[in-house]
């Protein structure tokens, strides 16, 4: 009988990302608090969202506006890189980053989780940014993934291709 398996990701679904970014966007320009403040959120490049406004406190409430529709969209808040707001001129400009994929350090982290506190039976192996788990019985995978979900680890992670 072949091993069953399934594979650990760290992925951001753009398209949510960008629907809550567009919320934000909305809700900044009708919100009389942020009026006459300059305070504005946009992409900037391929994985990056810059947020300016006039002073670091507003900037910072434009981020909890963002991380407020991050949440209602059902996206993971450990996807978001945040900055420090910077003094750019007369504004403040804060860099939020997006982070996608498992780094090395994590999954060998994630890996040494596995056999410290999982079932005997599983393996896992680094693929690229993935991470995949296999074991000849089903249970122990789905043991794995309670395993996971329950520990707090820096970065989101979803379960695919479980077969």
């Amino acid at each position: 009988m072949a091993d069953s398996s399934f594979d650990v990701v760290s992925k951001i679904d753009r398209q949510e990302v960008d629907n809550a970014l567009n919320q934000t966007v909305r809700e900044v320009g009708h919100r009389f608090d942020f009026k006459g403040t300059g305070a504005s959120i946009g992409w900037s490049g391929q994985t990056d969202i810059e947020i300016k406004a006039n002073s670091e406190e507003r900037a910072s409430a434009v981020l909890d506006v963002f991380r407020e529709k991050i949440i209602k969209r059902g996206l993971s808040l450990k996807v978001l890189d945040p900055g420090e707001p910077k003094l750019s001129g007369k504004e403040y400009r804060l860099v939020v980053g997006l982070k996608e994929g498992i780094d090395q350090e994590h999954a060998k982290k994630i890996s040494k989780i596995i056999r410290d506190e999982g079932p005997k039976g599983v393996k896992a192996q680094i693929q690229g940014d993935e991470l995949r788990v296999s074991s000849k019985k089903k249970d122990e995978l789905q043991d794995v993934i309670a395993l996971l979900k329950g520990k707090d680890l820096d970065i989101a992670l979803q379960f695919t291709n479980y077969r």
